[in-house]
């Protein structure tokens, strides 16, 4: 596994980009960079589940490692949903499971720098490295708004 970052400055305070993040509508808004359709199904509470899917269902299983309201959120990637079917146990998934995806927010002077980090195969790397700073601008025009 390796671990890539992100970040990036948004001129809005940290609550603000924390809404725009976790929030039911504009979740939805910044993650159609990954799939249109993206959603997730959670309550957001530390140590939930959370599915992480696409238009079609399918995505990801992960857990809440860690929440800190306006400063930190940790996933702990479990496994895959494919066809409304929970994968905990293949060895595809063995392959990744158990890795991090972090966020943590930093303000100094109403600017907020929104920063994350993950833990990626070879095989997503290129895939994330691609998509992952187009979810961002879309985290900041939402933001800035």
């Amino acid at each position: 596994m390796k671990r890539i970052n992100f970040s990036i400055n948004i001129n809005a305070p940290r609550e603000t980009v924390w809404d725009v993040l976790w929030g039911d509508k504009t979740y939805n808004e910044w993650t159609r960079a990954f799939s249109e359709g993206s959603h997730a199904v959670t309550d957001w509470k530390e140590g939930s589940k959370v599915l992480f899917l696409d238009g079609n269902g399918s995505g990801m299983v992960s857990t809440i490692a860690a929440k800190r309201p306006n400063e930190f959120m940790s996933f702990k990637h479990m496994g895959e949903v494919k066809n409304g079917v929970e994968d905990l146990d293949s060895d595809a998934v063995k392959a990744w499971a158990g890795s991090t995806e972090n966020y943590t927010l930093t303000e100094e002077n109403g600017k907020t720098n929104l920063g994350v980090d993950m833990e990626v195969t070879e095989e997503f790397e290129k895939m994330f490295t691609d998509i992952f700073p187009k979810a961002l601008q879309l985290v900041k025009e939402l933001s800035e708004k």
